[in-house]
């Protein structure tokens, strides 16, 4: 029993997805005629409360495409300092939009309104990038699945109006969010100018994200879309999956937090972990005690058929997620007060 816990990214489509996928109507979606894409569009913006949606093959490319929309070359946008869009995302924001990231030291990947305020560069002072754009990620991927306030984002919305901003929220993995907090997805489309959502972590479809904005927004990502080579022929089937993961999946992702957070009160107990990050979501986040080497534990857990990944510095990421049963839990509980 291989148990993989490296990555929410890991699953696999269940039969009842594939048989799904299988019976997709589709058409040729760079002609705007698939059908399932439309319907999958169409879908995620009414759940946001939205006027339109564009389908992706990446988060990273919807992101792209948002930063793109939202600025222009020399200008600077103002995020978390464990940015996705800065850390994880190939320098795409200096090379597919030629803009700067002022970076902030946020509370596990959170920024604040306050924050937000002191970043932004006068426009009248043009030694200095002009500000455009703020980027907020929720939940957090090295804050270690951290959830923003609908207050807090409410605060930075107002800041970002007051200094014309856009506001922009990478959401790969707002239906952890949503779940963990019971907050109304509506209330993110009222804050944020676009708003991009994965539907291949936690809702366990293969591919696929989607980008949603106004339609006129909308119609500007099309072409932006093509140009960073993104448009896609017969992919409804591709859109079913997702789909299928809105019907089927969203309210299960309490049995992944569950289990994190079960997790972390053992890790809690033993010796050779120092402290264990608070858990809202599905990341886990640990330090080892000083004396404790990280690849020394995880090849340890590697010969116990568990894969989990290092974030260096000591600490390391548990992952909990749709293809992680009951039954591997109770095994990697066992395993862990063993060690």
């Amino acid at each position: 029993m291989e148990i993989n816990l490296i990555s929410d990214t890991i699953t696999k489509p269940s039969r009842e997805m594939l048989v799904y996928m299988l019976n997709a109507v589709v058409g040729d979606d760079v002609y705007k005629q698939d059908p399932t894409v439309i319907e999958l569009e169409a879908k995620v913006a009414e759940i946001f409360g939205m006027e339109a949606g564009l389908f992706f093959p990446s988060g990273t490319m919807a992101n792209q495409t948002a930063i793109k929309l939202h600025t222009q070359p020399g200008e600077q946008l103002i995020a978390d300092k464990y940015a996705h869009v800065y850390h994880y995302e190939g320098g795409g924001v200096s090379f597919n939009s030629g803009v700067s990231c002022c970076l902030l030291d946020g509370n596990r990947g959170m920024i604040t309104a306050e924050q937000v305020a002191n970043a932004i560069n006068d426009p009248e002072f043009y030694h200095s990038p002009m500000t455009s754009l703020v980027c907020v990620e929720n939940t957090t991927n090295k804050g270690g699945g951290a959830c923003y306030e609908l207050e807090d984002l409410q605060k930075i919305k107002e800041v970002c109006d007051a200094n014309n901003l856009k506001f922009h929220l990478d959401g790969a993995r707002i239906w952890n969010a949503l779940v963990a907090k019971n907050q109304n997805p509506k209330d993110f489309g009222k804050l944020f100018d676009t708003i991009s959502v994965c539907l291949s972590k936690g809702l366990g479809a293969p591919i696929g994200s989607v980008l949603l904005a106004d339609k006129a927004t909308i119609h500007r990502a099309l072409r932006i879309r093509k140009i960073l080579g993104g448009g896609m022929r017969q992919v409804g089937y591709l859109a079913a999956a997702g789909l299928y993961a809105l019907e089927n999946n969203i309210t299960r992702l309490a049995e992944d937090h569950r289990r994190a957070k079960e997790i972390a009160e053992v890790l809690k107990k033993v010796n050779w972990v120092e402290s264990v990050e608070p858990v809202e979501t599905n990341i886990l986040i640990f330090k080892l005690v000083p004396n404790c080497i990280e690849k020394n534990l995880i090849e340890l857990l590697k010969q116990k058929n568990i894969s989990i990944s290092s974030m260096g510095h000591g600490k390391l990421r548990i992952v909990t997620h749709l293809d992680y049963k009951e039954v591997m839990h109770t095994y990697v509980l066992e395993t862990l007060l063993k060690l």
